[in-house]
C-alpha cells in the first residue's frame, strides 16, 4: 500500500512516498516509489519487546493523528549477515496513519528513553530455551 511521507525518512530527504508491504507479522518492506533501489526493512517492535514511547504533537499534527486514528508502529532493521547480527534502531520509530495513508518518523531523546538503543541485534531478542 502506498503511503506518502511527511517530514522526512533520516538520511532519506526526497524519499516522498512509499510501498509498505507485509512480508509476515514481524517484518515487512517499504520501498521508495520514485527510486526502487532505496528499500527499507522494517520490524514490528511489539512483538520483540516491550515498547512505549509518546507521540510528539507535532507528528500528532503532521499525520492528522487523532484518539480514534488506526496508527502502526515500525522500526528500521539493518541486515547483516548471519541474520542474528541484524540491528534494529529503536530510536528513530516509523509511524503510520492507515486512515489517511501518511507516515513520519520521529527521534527520540536517549535520555529520556535509556531502555532503546540506535543498533540493538536481533540476537539479542531470541528466547532461551
Amino acid at each position: 500500500m502506498a503511503y506518502k511521507v511527511m517530514g522526512q525518512i533520516l538520511g532519506f530527504v526526497n524519499t516522498k512516498q512509499v510501498n509498505i508491504n507485509e512480508i509476515d507479522e514481524l517484518f515487512s518492506t517499504m520501498i521508495d516509489i520514485q527510486n526502487d533501489g532505496i528499500s527499507f526493512t522494517l520490524v514490528n517492535p511489539y512483538l520483540l519487546r516491550e515498547y512505549s514511547f509518546d507521540i510528539p504533537a507535532e507528528t500528532k499534527n503532521l499525520l492528522d493523528i487523532t484518539a480514534e486514528s488506526k496508527i502502526s508502529v515500525y522500526n528500521i532493521l539493518l541486515i547483516q549477515k548471519p541474520l542474528e547480527k541484524s540491528t534494529i534502531n529503536f530510536l528513530a520509530p516509523i509511524i503510520m496513519n492507515h486512515d489517511n495513508n501518511t507516515i513520519a518518523q520521529i527521534v527520540l531523546e536517549p535520555r529520556q528513553n535509556p531502555d532503546y538503543g540506535m543498533a540493538e541485534t536481533i540476537a539479542s531478542f531470541r528466547k532461551e530455551k
